[in-house]
């Protein structure tokens, strides 16, 4: 049992919000990228740029992104006065589903489909095994401020939001 539970933290801390390696991404790629929302037309995530964002790569079938939602959904309801946007990037292809899930979940914040484009874009800003949940925090000059490799918890995204605003 010890095993486990060290063998847990050492994953834990291997997946911990990532400031220092984050300065070196560019979110160029994504601000380039035509993603598509729950009606499948094209939305140019260009329209996002300006604004502090936590940007959340997912998947219904993801459990630690199902486990993260509840709190992005929190962080998008309490932090939105002050122009944060938490946009979820689902990497599926079909938007029915993935909206009936939106649905049942209560996303408050936009989804937007990556479709064939998920994992070269989850590799183009620092993801290099596309591993989800992945999380990358943007401050309004559209720098990657932070990332994570992980579910992120409650105190992560209360940071990352105050890394988005700063």
């Amino acid at each position: 049992m010890r095993y486990w539970a060290a063998l847990l933290l050492v994953w834990l801390a291997g997946t911990s919000l990532s400031a220092g390696a984050a300065g070196n991404l560019s979110s160029a790629p994504l601000f380039a990228a035509t993603l598509f929302d729950l009606d499948n037309k094209p939305v140019a995530f260009a329209a996002y740029k300006g604004r502090p964002l936590i940007v959340n790569f997912w998947a219904r079938w993801c459990p630690p992104c199902r486990v993260e939602i509840p709190d992005l959904v929190d962080i998008q309801t309490r932090y939105k006065a002050r122009g944060i946007e938490v946009i979820g990037l689902n990497i599926e292809t079909d938007p029915l589903p993935v909206r009936d899930f939106a649905k049942a979940y209560d996303i408050n914040y936009p989804v937007l489909l990556t479709k064939d484009k998920g994992i070269a874009l989850l590799q183009a800003l620092g993801n290099s095994k596309a591993g989800l949940p992945y999380t990358v925090v943007i401050n309004r000059q559209g720098e990657i401020v932070a990332s994570k490799l992980g579910a992120m918890t409650r105190a992560e995204l209360e940071a990352a939001s105050a890394a988005a605003l700063k």
